[in-house]
């Protein structure tokens, strides 16, 4: 059996290193919508979608600002994504009475809708390549920080000249790491109010055990209606549902914004991930269930308050666990090792590449090796209070408004004020229990890994102990109210250097720090990083081309990929399961939590086709935020609603492998017959699919 195992280990390591000095594969990608893989789709599938099919997709889709993506799903602004995306907003509308993530919520009429109190719902509309732009700031400015500071007044103003033009919210982005650099305009939304959402136990059914994995039996969905001007948006961009839903072997497309990968990072890179980065993530991130656990235990009230950030917490546990697995992979390592040597090599043989570009691998990994002790410690510098955010924002607010566009921190750009104010403002209760049991859980993991003499921790804590600063801080704030809020921002500079409320003093105190902190690891690492990121770019382009993708950034992205199964556990996955097996896997666990029916799917035994598919797989390449995204066929219908990845995906952050890492989605058939059976959401249904 050793013998065996061995062999099969060389034997993927070479099929590795082989891949490396290839193209990318087929079926591998998360395209922009600028550049989509026409060639591979041809050759593959001998289908390549019109720009009209491509400007469709595009439209009908949508980003959420929690997180997520999704898709209007009707021309009256119906809007569909994930139960998980939608979580946060649901939490903010519960309360011990309404508890609408245990209970789910219908509205049955259009005035029974409930409104968000800080979703914005974006919907990119036009592209426009500015790298020339941007690049050219930075030509003949010789020092890296200054150079960097003349990208970034560059961004700003192009992001300000186009949201004053359009009124669109306008970003920069991007791509290549540097290589690229494109305006993106999108339509946003902010008037975006609750229609439907299934019972937590529906929609997570398995809970965490079966995080991450397949086959699964989750009705993950959640429908928003979004409104213009008091009015459900009207629009004839919208996804025509597919009534059968996906076939196996059959062509399907994801369109979503994947959140962020690290394909085309340096191997320093992901060594400063593996060994910096990833432990003081995992470390806190385990601190902090404990905390959130510890304190559900004390009745359901306290489960209720901590439900989604439980749920969120483990989510990014078992992602930082995946990936502390993939980067320990030997195979996986040599298989970004070797596709480094090829790009070294190919620019190398070329002495007027390797003159302009050659050097930047090397430069990366000094300044990465300089960064490490300081990365660590600046993790473990925060407060994981909501209130103190706010307060921090306001603080710097009110004296970034005051300076130049292009000279202010990116976040208080102009082109990004209403969104920011959107935020700041919102009126979503905030709970104080929970606040207090954040901010002194992280405080005081602050002290036990930087000590109580850090400066950041001395300026919060003022020689008092974590309990005393955080109940005095919390119980004296006036921050909770958003028209407090308004007054700090409305008041400027004076009224926040006036103020005595002791989270806006506290945030007064730490500002400095963290400015001064941000400066230099911006001005000795991040100037050099993007300086020399994008000379790798257009160092990738000459050696590849445009047949590469970038890293994922939270844009729109398309992907595509056949209906499949793959083998797990000694066995294969079906490329689809159906509500029979929902109904065996809560049997075979007893109808014990986390595999527990609820009380309506224990009714409707009798009333479902037990054979209709409810989840199903396929080889799209996805990454996180790349949750509530639709799935179409050919026809550009939908078929399925991504919600999640299998556990062999988690090494998705660094490497595609389309044998194993599959995108797990919810079966348009699926939610249909949940809608009717279920749920009794006919005429819900009868808007989807278009019968109204």
């Amino acid at each position: 059996m050793f013998l065996r195992r061995v062999s099969s280990s060389l034997m993927l390591l070479t099929a590795l290193l082989l891949a490396a000095t290839s193209l990318v594969q087929a079926e591998e990608g998360m395209w922009t919508f600028d550049n989509p893989p026409l060639k591979q789709l041809k050759a593959k599938y001998n289908f390549v979608p019109t720009q009209a099919w491509l400007d469709h997709l595009r439209l009908s889709s949508v980003r959420l600002n929690d997180g997520g993506s999704g898709s209007f799903v009707s021309p009256e602004g119906l809007l569909l994504t994930n139960h998980h995306v939608a979580r946060g907003q649901l939490q903010k509308e519960s309360t011990a009475d309404h508890d609408y993530l245990a209970n789910g919520f219908y509205a049955a009429t259009s005035d029974q809708e409930l409104k968000s109190p800080d979703l914005e719902v974006d919907v990119l509309v036009a592209m426009q390549d500015v790298t020339a732009r941007v690049q050219g700031a930075a030509k003949g400015v010789a020092n890296d920080a200054a150079a960097l500071k003349a990208r970034e007044a560059e961004i700003a103003a192009i992001s300000k000249e186009s949201k004053d033009k359009t009124g669109l919210r306008s970003d920069v982005v991007t791509f290549y790491q540097g290589g690229e650099y494109w305006l993106y305009q999108y339509k946003a939304y902010t008037d975006v109010r609750l229609v439907f959402a299934p019972e937590q136990q529906a929609a997570f059914f398995g809970g965490d055990p079966d995080n991450f994995t397949y086959p699964r039996y989750d009705l993950d969905m959640a429908l928003f209606r979004v409104y213009d001007n008091g009015k459900p948006l009207h629009t004839d961009n919208y996804l025509k549902w597919s009534a059968k839903g996906s076939a196996p072997g059959e062509l399907v497309f994801i369109s979503g914004h994947p959140g962020s990968t690290e394909r085309d990072d340096t191997v320093s890179e992901l060594l400063l991930q593996r060994d910096v980065v990833g432990p003081a993530v995992t470390d806190y991130l385990q601190r902090r269930i404990a905390t959130a656990q510890e304190f559900a235990a004390q009745g359901p009230e306290q489960a209720r308050l901590v439900g989604s950030t439980i749920f969120g917490l483990q989510n990014s546990l078992k992602v930082y666990l995946g990936r502390k697995d993939a980067l320990a992979d030997p195979a996986i390592l040599a298989k970004k090792q070797a596709e480094e040597a090829d790009f070294r090599a190919k620019v190398a043989a070329n002495p007027q590449w390797q003159k302009a570009y050659g050097d930047a691998w090397d430069t990366i990994a000094s300044v990465e090796e300089k960064v490490k002790p300081e990365f660590k410690g600046q993790f473990f510098r925060r407060t994981d209070s909501r209130l103190f955010s706010i307060a921090q924002n306001i603080v710097e607010y009110v004296v970034e408004i005051k300076k130049p566009d292009g000279e202010r921190l990116a976040q208080f750009h102009d082109a990004g004020l209403e969104p920011l104010k959107f935020q700041l403002l919102s009126p979503a209760p905030i709970d104080i229990p929970t606040e207090k049991l954040f901010m002194a859980s992280a405080l005081k993991l602050g002290e036990e890994k930087l000590g109580d003499k850090d400066v950041y921790i001395q300026a919060i804590l003022q020689g008092s102990s974590v309990d005393q600063t955080v109940n005095a801080m919390i119980d004296g704030t006036k921050l909770g109210d958003p028209a407090f809020r308004k007054s700090l921002l409305d008041g400027g500079e004076a009224a926040v250097a006036a103020s005595t409320d002791p989270m806006i003093v506290a945030a007064r105190r730490v500002d400095p720090i963290v400015r001064e902190t941000n400066r230099r690891l911006r001005d000795t690492y991040g100037s050099v990083v993007t300086k020399e990121g994008e000379k790798l770019g257009k160092a990738r382009f000459l050696v590849y081309g445009k047949d590469v993708y970038p890293d994922a950034t939270f844009t729109l992205r398309l992907s595509y990929g056949t209906v499949d199964g793959f083998p797990y556990n000694g066995t294969v996955a079906p490329p689809f399961t159906t509500f029979y097996g929902l109904y065996d896997r809560a049997a075979s666990f007893s109808n014990k939590a986390p595999f527990d029916l609820t009380p309506k799917e224990r009714a409707g035994l009798i009333k479902l086709d037990l054979s209709t598919p409810l989840d199903f797989v396929c080889t799209g390449d996805i990454i996180g935020g790349n949750s509530g995204s639709p799935v179409v066929n050919r026809d550009g219908e939908l078929v399925g609603l991504v919600f999640d990845g299998n556990i062999e995906s988690l090494a998705g952050d660094f490497v595609y492998d389309g044998t194993k890492n599959r995108a797990v989605a919810v079966h348009s058939a699926g939610m249909i017959e949940g809608l009717r059976k279920l749920y009794s959401a006919n005429a819900l249904a009868d808007e989807i699919q278009g019968k109204q």
